[in-house]
This record gives structure tokens, sequence and C-alpha cells, in this order.
């Protein structure tokens, strides 16, 4: 079981890297839409963290996308800080470890099945890139 303390520093962290992403993409909107937008970009943080995300999806920013998904996993990480799962694989069950927690504290996978996943991913995208086709789901007719 979590302690208290434990549980409070992680929240602490987690809000921490929320806040060092919310700041980069606030920059990068910055950069893209220039320096007349600050006043609309301010206030949108003021009206929640929607406003900006919306913002952000108009500009077509790359780098703002990626950083939004990113936010969306930092919730989920404090989502299942709360009900008491957070550093359980969603795969296999088992701890997290804490190295990889460290490393990046929105885990959801342990490094074992992380590695399978992505295995799988490069196989996926070989199979699209050479047009063969997706084998049948286990129990599914031919």
């Amino acid at each position: 079981m979590m302690t208290k303390k434990k549980k409070e520093a992680l929240r602490k962290m987690l809000v921490e890297k929320k806040r060092e992403v919310w700041n980069d993409i606030k920059e990068k909107l910055f950069e893209q839409l220039g320096k007349e937008y600050r006043k609309e970009i301010d206030a949108a943080l003021d009206e929640g963290d929607k406003a900006l995300a919306d913002l952000a999806e108009e500009t077509g920013l790359t780098i703002v996308n990626i950083r939004k998904d990113m936010l969306e996993k930092i919730d989920h990480a404090i989502e299942k800080l709360d009900q008491g799962t957070y550093g359980i694989c969603e795969d296999c069950g088992i701890e997290i470890s804490e190295q990889r927690l460290k490393a990046v504290p929105f885990a959801v996978y342990c490094i074992e099945c992380k590695q399978k996943r992505e295995e799988l991913e490069q196989i996926e995208q070989e199979r699209e890139q050479f047009g063969a086709p997706t084998p049948p789901e286990v129990g599914e007719e031919i």
C-alpha cells in the first residue's frame, strides 16, 4: 500500500510535469501565433485547460498535439493515483518499477509489456507498409 506521503509526492511531481507541459505549449503557441495572441492564450488558461487545448489544436502544431497527448496521460496517471492503481501495469497487473516511473511518471505499462507493444506496433507498421493482410483474430473464421 502506498503511503500518504508518497502519494502526495507523486501527485506533486505529476502536477509539476503538467505545468511544465502547459508552459511549453504556451511558448510554442506564442512562437507560432505571435505575441499579439498572448492575451487570448492567457485568457484561455484562465477559463480552463480545454480552451487552450482547443486553440492549440486549431493551430495544427504537431508539437502541441504531442504535448496534448502527454497532458492526457498525466491526467490519467493522476486518476490512477486517486483510485489506488497508480504504478500497476495495465497489461500484466504487476507493479511498474520505481525507476521506470521516475523516468516516465505517467507510464501505464511495465517495461516488458511496453516493449512487447512496441514490437507488435512495429510488425503492424511493416505489414501495412508492404500491404500484407492482417492475420485473423483467434477464433475468427477465415
